[in-house]
């Protein structure tokens, strides 16, 4: 589909749609528009996945990139820059693919203010896409900022009792993050614009990749972008504030909190931190590989824990994205590749997982899974997606969540920077503790004795429900049984920037001195005069 200007139509079609539905005069018309519009979005941005070309090389430019160098005005290298490469591609799809079905699970469940609620969603879906596709570092961070207002919003408004408290938090920690990050995105355009861009301040993707900053610099100006993207992970211990978010905010909120905000931390980290501060990369690569793996065995046995089914889910992200974490830092080219499908699969498996919650707590008003016991055979159907999305979350061979986990255990096994066996051995552990609490919740809300009596009459799903659950279930056996598609597109983009930081880190190291012989003439030691 070659189509001209095709990643902004993707970025601001829903924009387009949140003031369309903003003008409607009636409910049903404002879901119907908020369908429709994500429907096409996705369906265009289709075209990103058939006009992208993995063998054309994206190292010094993306594909189906915009620019508008005069955005900013005179003076700064500042612009309007958006495309796709193999980092970025996948993301958008999921974005795109997560919006109609979020639209579709809220059609029932939001019952307040439907206009702003399906406003907000188009709003935040053009924040989230703007930010995976942005290659100028300003306009990424307002994209990033964008997504916290409605999302504040989306919980705050539509959110569970103690929803202003949940709102609050996810702002302050969100935000105090990015502020960092601001400082340090400023000093790194200055820095890079006086070196290599004649003096000219700079937040260009493509030159910012290109400077080598001292590293003693790069220590703390990587720490501060890697704080704001550890928090919005988050990474342990930084993520006090998902369980909160999770469980206060309404299904749809959660699906697109889990499904593609929190990889704008994991995406961060990837495509800012490694390449511009490479030394400091490989410096701090253990402690935040340790982090990862205290985050992986934590989430999974407070997960455990837990007797409210959506607060599980929302424990389980911390563990799910502790392995994210762990192949990032790894540093070979299996266990990116892993870390990048499996924030693909996580957003799928957990994002069904929401919904299901979701679905359950539409019928019973209630998530505790005491309430529950016996309804696999009341809910048939709905018992089936579970167990299966269950099965695919927790790493069963033959679907989504295998594939990444296998990848990033390989990948981290035979790291240079993070490959101690005990410290994987450890990660490994969390595979086994994901199916015990998984499957803890599928026998205690699913099977058991049938004892409550309005747990006999629930309802089984609706075609509208079968219909949001059913592209989520094909692409979990899909990216089970045939991941090539998938991790052919990641795969030069991800070869591509190892290359980069390890030209970099060879710019930097100190030349080996030649040896110096000495001379002495009775009195004192002089240097002997080298030989050409």
């Amino acid at each position: 589909m070659n189509i001209p200007y095709l990643t902004s139509i993707v970025i601001f079609l829903p924009l387009v749609g949140a003031v369309l539905t903003l003008l409607s005069r009636s409910v049903n018309t404002t879901r119907w528009t908020a369908l429709v519009v994500t429907t096409v979005t996705f369906v265009v941005s289709l075209g990103l996945w058939t006009g992208f070309d993995p063998a054309v090389s994206t190292s010094d430019w993306p594909q189906l990139a915009n620019v508008w160098a005069g955005w900013f005005g005179p003076g700064v290298d500042v612009k309007y820059f958006v495309g796709i490469d193999g980092l970025n591609l996948l993301l958008v799809l999921l974005t795109t693919l997560l919006g109609p079905i979020v639209v579709l699970s809220s059609w029932t469940y939001i019952h307040k203010h439907e206009k702003a609620y399906y406003t907000l969603l188009l709003i935040l879906q053009t924040g989230v896409t703007g930010v995976f596709t942005s290659f100028d570092v300003i306009l990424f961070y307002i994209f990033f900022e964008l997504t916290l207002i409605p999302m504040y919003f989306i919980i705050g408004i539509w959110g569970g009792e103690e929803r202003v408290y949940a709102a609050v938090k996810f702002v302050l920690f969100t935000l105090v993050g990015s502020l960092l990050m601001l400082v340090a995105l400023l000093f790194l355009g200055f820095a890079a614009g006086e070196a290599i861009n004649g003096g000219v301040f700079t937040t260009d993707w493509y030159t910012l990749v290109e400077f080598n900053m001292p590293a003693v610099q790069q220590g703390w100006l990587f720490l501060l972008f890697a704080l704001a993207f550890s928090i919005k992970v988050p990474l342990f211990p930084l993520h006090t504030w998902l369980p909160d978010a999770h469980v206060q905010a309404p299904t749809g909120g959660s699906v697109i909190l889990a499904g593609v905000l929190l990889k704008m931390g994991t995406y961060g980290l990837v495509r800012f931190c490694l390449p511009f501060f490479p030394d400091a990369t490989h410096e701090y690569a253990m402690l935040f590989a340790v982090l990862a793996v205290i985050g992986i065995v934590y989430g999974a046995l407070v997960s455990r824990a837990q007797t409210d089914a959506k607060k599980l889910v929302a424990y389980s992200s911390v563990s799910h994205l502790g392995f994210v974490v762990l192949g990032i830092f790894a540093l070979t080219a299996e266990a990116m590749q892993g870390a990048f499908i499996q924030m693909i699969n996580h957003g799928i498996s957990t994002g069904a997982l929401f919904l299901i919650v979701g679905m359950l707590y539409e019928r019973r008003h209630t998530r505790a899974m005491a309430d529950f016991g016996g309804i696999a055979k009341s809910v048939p159907v709905l018992s089936f997606f579970m167990i299966f999305t269950v099965l695919a979350s927790a790493g069963l061979p033959g679907l989504n969540g295998f594939v990444g986990e296998f990848l990033i255990l390989m990948g981290s096994f035979k790291s240079a920077t993070v490959g101690s066996p005990w410290l994987i051995a450890i990660a490994t552990t969390g595979v086994i503790l994901a199916a015990v609490y998984l499957l803890y919740m599928v026998y205690r809300t699913f099977f058991g004795p049938l004892e409550i009596e309005a747990n006999r009459t629930m309802k089984d799903l609706n075609p509208r429900e079968v219909l949001l659950l059913l592209p989520l279930v094909i692409l979990m056996i899909w990216m089970g049984f045939a991941p090539a598609p998938f991790l052919a597109r990641s795969e030069p983009a991800v070869q591509d920037l190892l290359r980069k930081i390890d030209a970099k880190r060879a710019q930097s190291a100190p030349a080996a001195e030649e040896p110096v012989s000495m001379l002495y003439d009775g009195e004192r030691f002089t240097p002997a005069p080298s030989v050409r």
